[in-house]
């Protein structure tokens, strides 16, 4: 396994970029996450794994060692390959990955283009602990949100409003302002409604 590369950058692209390691050029596949982040010097150090098949030896770097730990619990899923994990990569930062994960946001994670409703929910459900657990989230923002959305949504249903027509409401306002109160929650989605 190649755990980093560490050398001049050659040639930079969106999606490769080469790196010289003492005569060596290596040619490594990268996100837009990771393009954005590189540096301006020639001298660079990228992350990397290793990814090994058949009939090729494929190199993925990252200047962020969370965002190879993504790369590598989204390869874990089946129906997620490395083009596809690279794409997530490139369409979300790691941070929107990995909060889309938590809180089982099924719509933003297929948006990604690649990625079906049954493979995001896949990857929900395949990654939604592990993730919990690496990146030490507090589920229980997560479920302060959800607990403040089922709040909302229980003052409109009692103020008599449609129940589909509430869930649109509340859950535009919750996905636009994730941190809202219930109060808050309430008077936009009043807004909405």
């Amino acid at each position: 396994m190649i755990a980093h590369i560490q050398g001049r950058l050659v040639e930079k692209t969106p999606t490769e970029v080469v790196i010289d390691c003492n005569g060596v050029g290596y040619q490594i596949h990268i996100s837009l996450h990771t393009y954005s982040l590189l540096p301006a010097s020639e001298n660079v150090r990228l992350y990397t794994y290793l990814q090994i098949k058949e009939d090729a030896h494929t190199l993925f770097g990252f200047v962020e060692k969370s965002e190879r730990e993504i790369f590598k619990l989204l390869l874990s899923v089946s129906g997620i390959g490395a083009g596809i994990a690279r794409m997530m990569l490139s369409s979300l930062d790691p941070k929107q990955i990995i909060q889309a994960l938590a809180s089982g946001d099924v719509g933003t994670i297929q948006s990604i283009k690649g990625i079906g409703g049954k493979t995001a929910q896949r990857a929900i459900l395949d990654l939604k602990d592990k993730v919990l657990k690496v990146y030490d989230l507090d589920e229980v923002s997560v479920s302060a949100n959800n607990t403040n959305r089922e709040e909302a949504l229980s003052a409109l249903e009692v103020l008599g409003f449609n129940k589909k027509l509430s869930e649109k409401a509340v859950d535009k306002v919750v996905k636009e302002n994730p941190g809202a109160t219930v109060e808050a929650i309430i008077k936009s989605a009043l807004k909405n409604l």
